[in-house]
């Protein structure tokens, strides 16, 4: 995972009103499996940022996987 990467959240934040399935984006990453994740309105506005760890986001991928040999 990288600075720039779109990633959906995994479980459930209450504390922060996010739900799983939101899309956001990785802004920063800290600490090694830590990431600031920022999630804003289809407008570009932010309304959360989250730090989580890796085990918490995955990844989305808008291009076909690569074959693999």
């Amino acid at each position: 995972m990288k600075t720039l990467d779109v990633v959906a959240l995994v479980k459930d934040c209450p504390e922060e009103g996010l739900r799983r399935g939101q899309v956001g984006t990785v802004v920063d990453a800290p600490s090694p499996g830590v990431y600031l994740v920022e999630f804003a309105d289809i407008g570009g506005e932010p309304y959360a940022f989250l730090m989580a760890p890796e085990t918490d986001l995955l990844v989305l991928h808008h291009r076909p996987a690569l074959k693999v040999a």
